[in-house]
């Protein structure tokens, strides 16, 4: 039992990780929430769990959602049911590979956490507006589904022609995966049992879109939810510096960022073997990393920067 919780806290912990974190925290839930159930409900207590829900369930009417605004966040990572959480798991982990690859792992955090905002802000707005949703006002929702659509559409836009092998299908290309997931499924599901789960796709995958447009035109709308959660760590943990310096330049990062320093190191140690265009390469990115940081590196300089460190 401590080898387990000493591998998982050390998966969790790993930098850079944050599509392991996110499905961590999804699963560690899912399961104490079974736990509690279990052992709540053969007690007699059903009331109590009933009540544990209501505090992480995302209320449809306004004035609930009003005296429990802490639930726009809790219900992104609440499930209840094993299929509902598995496949929104499966498909975080397919999608979410790819934009950890193009955009880091702050970035796939911004995405699920806004995508998952926008969906829940999505589903109230709907139920209140629209009539037909009136007479289901109260009902709660609850799941990673609004994240993930993000997540999805946000890969689909970042690489469109990108495709996955499917069973019995073969190859087909995340933007139909994307364009299926959303109108065929979400879409056609606005009048049916799941409303309120389809509502929330449909707001969070409209993010995923425009996160990535965004961030094309240099603007990145999410960077709030990374800023924020980075001031919140460092209210808990004062975690030693690094420096490395290039050029009277300085570069300082967390112990988190001690492989990227590493990285540095090599590329500055392995310099006499490059050639003058390489090396000017490699300084331009060395003073890019010196004024901005690692995670402003494109995923192609993040590659030149770890093949000249090999060289």
């Amino acid at each position: 039992m401590n080898r387990f919780a000493e591998e998982l806290r050390f998966a969790f912990n790993r930098p850079d990780n944050g599509l392991i974190r996110i499905i961590l925290i999804n699963l560690i839930v899912f399961a104490l929430l079974i736990v509690l159930r279990v052992v709540l409900n053969l007690s007699g207590a059903q009331d109590v769990y009933a009540w544990i829900m209501s505090q992480l369930m995302l209320p449809s009417d306004v004035p609930s959602f009003l005296v429990k605004p802490w639930t726009l966040i809790t219900y992104m990572f609440t499930h209840t049911d094993f299929f509902h959480i598995l496949f929104n798991m499966l498909f975080l982990y397919w999608f979410g590979q790819i934009v950890m690859d193009y955009l880091g792992s702050k970035k796939f955090v911004n995405i699920y956490v806004l995508g998952g905002i926008a969906g829940g802000l999505f589903f109230i707005l709907m139920y209140n507006l629209i009539p037909y949703y009136h007479n289901q006002l109260g009902v709660p929702l609850l799941g990673a589904s609004a994240g993930v659509s993000a997540i999805i559409v946000a890969a689909a836009t970042l690489v469109p022609n990108h495709s996955f092998m499917l069973m019995f299908i073969g190859p087909v290309k995340i933007k139909y995966i994307a364009l299926f997931y959303v109108i065929f499924k979400s879409f056609a599901g606005l009048d049916g049992p799941n409303a309120g789960g389809e509502l929330a796709h449909l707001g969070g995958a409209l993010v995923g879109y425009l996160y990535i447009i965004q961030l094309r035109n240099g603007t990145d709308i999410g960077a709030w939810i990374s800023g924020f959660m980075d001031w919140t760590k460092g209210l808990f943990q004062r975690k030693p510096k690094i420096r490395v310096t290039h050029k009277q330049k300085s570069y300082t990062g967390s112990r988190e960022d001690y492989s990227h320093a590493r990285t540095v190191k090599n590329v500055k140690n392995n310099s006499s073997t490059r050639s003058v265009s390489e090396q000017e390469e490699v300084d331009a990115i060395l003073d890019k990393i010196s004024e901005k940081g690692y995670e402003s590196l494109s995923k192609e300089e993040k590659q030149k920067l770890f093949n000249a460190s090999k060289k």
